[in-house]
């Protein structure tokens, strides 16, 4: 892979202008103010991060969490970039360039992703995987209607492919090619750049630990890696923006959940006493655990010596900058020394690994699981969340399967699919027209209903999809 074209400017739909133009900005700034002014980007702020529904002002939304991954993206491609310029490999207005691709992939890394979090996406797996061979079209299971691809495609339901299926097509604002965003970007934000039916995750490889697209964006997927020259293989950029997610949550979470009282300051301060990983791991290891431990301890004098009105916090929101300077660091410096495996694919695991902050940053996300996500309080919101998506899915499929066809359908199940945005149905029409008179042009047509209707959930809000299952269920 070569930064000429892994930073490919161009757009699927290439626009003409006519005269001269003053816009003096890149492509990728031009990419920036796309995003922030899309609706979709606008709903992350009422999409869980972690506490779904919740009425704080403090907690963090999916929009926030963003925003950080942004940020802490571009720092990585600010260090990178200057790195990879004094050595020679790039020029200045690439290292320019990503920067701006970093700053753009952090919003959009989530903006697929349903409502209810991460938890939302297993709630849409398992439906699928429950029934869909329950569900009859014309006298068969749907399953039998669809080929493999289209199958582990619902049963792997991702939000990353969502992801670049919302700006490749479903932010429908002029024509079918969604924001019609660079190739560059698009390719950064596949973190996975395999099938549904290629996943691999005993493989020990991260490429094929998840599904990247969707067999109804396959030619758009290849029309992006082949225009960049990633084909099969990870976006260099993918690394960084895969590590700022990780700086993000890791962080940030542990912070919402000591806000809420969830987790507690000692607790905390007892996580981070991970001396049991010296013998294992080695003397420096272990120094990054420590080092923690005693930065936040540092903090919480100081803050007691500052007479701050709560020490605790005062320590954890300051600490929590601190960390995340460390595995800015720690990421930036683990990708050049694995720069050439990187360039040429052969990078299995992300950069974390075999640094010294692999465990810190474990450690981080350990303690997150296990006092904030799964907390009572949250597992309570996400059996909630599970009744209101498996309601909606029951409802919205069985009148999917039998829109755009001969079948008829009741006034219930007619209703039901006025519900879905016209813009869902416009881009549904245009896939299904392009299909035209395949072998399996009815399963492939069958397919793409069930996309429509993944769609339309995965566009909903967590506080719109709360609404939508009240009202349909008579509850005010």
């Amino acid at each position: 892979m070569d930064w000429n074209r892994l930073l490919n400017g161009e757009r699927q739909r290439i626009y003409k202008r006519q005269g001269g133009s003053s816009d003096n900005r890149s492509e990728f700034e031009k990419d920036y103010h796309r995003i922030i002014g899309s609706a979709s980007f606008r709903r992350l702020q009422d999409k869980t991060q972690v506490f779904p529904l919740d009425k704080s002002d403090f907690i963090r939304t999916r929009l926030t969490h963003s925003m950080e991954v942004s940020s802490i993206a571009k720092s990585l491609g600010q260090s990178v970039g200057a790195e990879l310029k004094r050595k020679g490999y790039i020029t200045a207005e690439q290292a320019a360039g990503i920067e701006d691709i970093l700053l753009c992939s952090g919003l959009l890394h989530d903006i697929g992703n349903p409502p209810f979090g991460h938890f939302g996406e297993t709630v849409i797996r398992d439906w699928f995987r429950e029934n869909l061979s329950k569900i009859m079209y014309k006298g068969k299971p749907v399953s039998e209607w669809l080929n493999r691809q289209m199958r582990e495609d619902l049963y792997n339901f991702e939000g990353n492919a969502q992801s670049l299926r919302v700006v490749t097509k479903l932010h429908y604002l002029v024509d079918e090619h969604g924001m019609n965003l660079t190739k560059a970007l698009l390719n950064t934000i596949i973190k996975y750049p395999v099938s549904s039916d290629k996943i691999d995750r005993k493989s020990g490889d991260i490429h094929t630990k998840k599904m990247g697209f969707f067999y109804g964006d396959r030619k758009n997927f290849k029309d992006i890696v082949d225009s960049t020259g990633a084909g099969d293989r990870r976006h260099p950029l993918a690394y960084l923006l895969e590590a700022a997610d990780d700086i993000a949550y890791s962080t940030a979470d542990l912070e919402d959940g000591f806000k809420k009282g969830i987790l507690t300051f000692s607790r905390l301060q007892e996580c981070l006493c991970c001396n049991h990983y010296e013998k294992e791991r080695g003397q420096k290891v272990y120094e990054k655990c420590e080092y923690a431990a005693q930065r936040l301890q540092k903090l919480y004098q100081r803050g007691m010596d500052n007479n701050e009105p709560d020490p605790e916090l005062y320590a954890v929101q300051n600490w929590i900058i601190s960390m995340q300077g460390v595995l800015i660091q720690s990421a930036a410096k683990s990708f050049m020394e694995h720069y050439e495996d990187i360039m040429s694919g052969r990078r299995k695991t992300d950069l974390f690994k075999g640094t010294e902050s692999e465990v810190l940053i474990g450690v981080l996300k350990e303690t997150a699981l296990e006092y904030v996500f799964n907390h009572k309080e949250i597992v309570k919101l996400e059996i909630a969340a599970s009744s209101i998506i498996e309601f909606l899915l029951k409802e919205l499929v069985n009148a999917a399967v039998k829109y755009d066809t001969d079948e008829k359908m009741t006034q219930k199940e007619r209703k039901l699919m006025d519900l879905i945005s016209s813009n869902y149905k416009r881009v549904y029409k245009l896939s299904a027209e392009g299909i035209g008179y395949s072998e399996n042009a009815e399963g492939e047509k069958l397919y793409l209903r069930m996309l429509l209707v993944t769609d339309s959930i995965s566009g909903m809000t967590d506080h719109y999809a709360k609404s939508l299952y009240q009202e349909l269920n008579g509850i005010y």
